[in-house]
C-alpha cells in the first residue's frame, strides 16, 4: 500500500506548490486532503489516518503544534501516530525547536532541495515503523517539547505575587495562594480557593515565570498547583481528571500530560 499524507496550510497557493513538489519528490505518496485550519486538519487526520502530516505552524484557530496536540490526544492508541512535519516560514526560534526535538520542517517557499531531504527522512522513518511500530508516547514527547519551546538564554525570575486590575483596585495575590490558572479567550483565569481574578498575561508568557515543579501543565490551557491536587480520577473511557482541594469542579488530563501522574 502506497503511503498516504495530509497537508494543514491555510495558504492555497503554498498548499498547491508543497503537493506538486511532493509528487515530483515521492510519487508513490498519496495526499488524501488539503485542509486550511487546525481543526480541519484534527478530524481529516482522525478521519483518514495518513502515514504522515504536514502542519502549518500558524493557521486560523489551532495552529499546527496546537492542532498536532490536539490530534494526539484524540488519536487511538493502536494505531501507529503519523510522521510529523512542521511548515513554516524561516523562524531561528522555531528551526532550533524542531532540530532539538529531530522534527522535520519545511521552509516557505517550498525548496526542492530541501523537501528531497525531508522525504528521504520520511521514506527511512516509515521504514522503520513498518517493523516497529510508531510509538505514541515518543509523539507526545517531542510534541511537550516543542510547546515549551527553546529555553531562554536568561531564566526568567519566578513570579511571587500575581497583580490584578479589580475595576480600580490592584489586587495584590501572593502565587502560593493560586489553585490553578485557565486560559480564558484573551485573559488568563487566576483560580483561588475563595476568589477568581482575569490577568492579560497569557499563558504562555506566565508559564516560564513559575516554578516548573510547583506548577504542573495538565492541558493546554490549564496549569495546577501541584500540592493544591487532591485526588485523580481515571473515567471509563480511560480520561483522566484532576479534583483541586477547596475547589468543586474536576479539570480534564490532556494525554499529553498523563505522564505527571503514576504511582509512586
Amino acid at each position: 500500500m502506497n503511503p498516504s499524507a495530509l497537508i494543514a496550510e491555510d495558504e492555497p497557493l503554498l498548499a498547491a506548490a508543497l503537493r506538486a513538489e511532493l509528487a515530483r519528490a515521492w510519487p508513490e505518496l498519496q495526499v488524501v486532503d488539503v485542509v486550511g485550519d487546525g481543526a480541519s486538519a484534527v478530524r481529516g487526520a482522525l478521519q483518514s489516518r495518513p502515514d504522515v502530516l504536514f502542519f502549518d505552524i500558524r493557521m486560523p484557530g489551532q495552529g499546527g503544534i496546537e492542532a498536532a496536540v490536539s490530534l494526539a490526544d484524540a488519536w487511538p492508541e493502536e494505531a501507529p501516530f503519523p510522521a510529523l512535519v512542521f511548515v513554516t516560514a524561516y523562524d531561528q526560534y522555531a528551526v532550533q525547536a524542531f532540530d532539538a526535538q529531530a522534527v522535520d520542517y519545511v521552509l516557505k517557499p517550498v525548496q526542492p532541495e530541501r523537501l528531497r531531504k525531508t522525504v528521504e527522512k520520511l521514506k527511512q522513518l516509515l521504514a522503520q515503523r513498518a517493523t516497529q511500530g510508531g510509538s505514541l508516547d515518543a509523539a507526545l514527547g517531542q510534541l511537550r517539547q516543542l510547546l515549551q519551546g527553546v529555553p531562554p538564554v536568561t531564566p526568567l525570575p519566578l513570579l511571587r505575587v500575581i497583580q490584578a486590575s479589580v475595576g480600580s483596585t490592584l489586587r495584590m495575590v501572593p502565587v502560593d495562594d493560586v489553585v490553578y490558572f485557565e486560559a480564558a479567550d484573551k485573559y488568563v483565569r487566576v483560580v483561588c480557593a475563595d476568589a477568581e481574578l482575569l490577568i492579560r498575561t497569557p499563558l504562555k508568557e506566565l508559564l516560564p515565570q513559575l516554578d516548573a515543579a510547583l506548577f504542573w501543565q495538565i492541558h493546554r490551557g490549564t496549569v495546577v498547583r501541584a500540592t493544591a491536587i487532591d485526588t485523580v480520577h481515571r473515567d471509563e473511557a480511560g480520561k483522566l481528571y484532576v479534583a483541586m482541594k477547596k475547589r468543586s469542579e474536576r479539570l480534564p488530563v490532556s494525554r499529553l500530560y498523563a505522564h505527571l501522574f503514576k504511582a509512586m
